[in-house]
């Protein structure tokens, strides 16, 4: 499966611009980290891209829904093993699947760090996620009633599991997202 045909399947399943939103970001932080890594790109961005693609049909994280429907989906398809096992990975705690691939590990590390990144960008007066910096995502960490859902710990176990340290994980996948800023609605908004 190609970016295009991943994208298809993608716009198939998924109507709500957040949760596109939220796999194009996950999909530049995985491009951003195989680069690093030197890794393939295209392989990890497919992944990143791929990873949720369900959950707006079947949000019920479980064996009934969500990622487990997705693999199933994408091996009818004709997806890698090697993805649809990576996607797995990400929930883990559901599918029994260990996140062991460097690949693996990198997904669980920046698939809530996006999420928390856009919740700072959105508090922001310019809503701008250029105008966010690992100070300002620090300093938001700190207050557990903001973005109250994101298990910090859990992220920084993951960025920990990839030899990160935090703020160096954060400036990365921060990076990434500025760089795809207006594909993930977080550009500057002009008054």
């Amino acid at each position: 499966m190609d970016r295009a045909e991943a994208w298809q399947l993608v716009t198939e399943y998924t109507t709500q611009p957040h949760l596109l939103r939220h796999m194009l970001a996950v999909e530049a932080a995985m491009r951003a980290y195989a680069e690093r890594f030197g890794e393939d790109p295209d392989l990890w961005g497919l992944v990143g891209l791929l990873h949720d693609f369900d959950y707006e049909r079947y949000p019920d994280i479980s064996v009934e829904g969500h990622p487990v429907v997705g693999a199933k989906i994408l091996r009818e398809r004709g997806c890698s093993e090697e993805v649809v096992r990576a996607i797995l990975s990400h929930a883990e705690d559901i599918t029994g699947v260990k996140p062991e691939s460097l690949m693996e590990r990198t997904l669980v590390a920046v698939d809530e760090l996006t999420g928390f990144l856009v919740a700072v960008a959105l508090v922001r007066p310019t809503k701008s996620i250029l105008d966010v910096e690992v100070k300002s995502v620090r300093k938001k960490w700190k207050v557990k009633e903001f973005a109250a859902a994101v298990n910090r710990q859990q992220i920084e176990e993951a960025a920990a599991a990839i030899n990160m340290p935090l703020d160096e994980h954060i400036q990365v996948v921060l990076d990434a997202m500025k760089a795809n800023a207006e594909a993930l609605g977080l550009e500057r908004k002009v008054a």
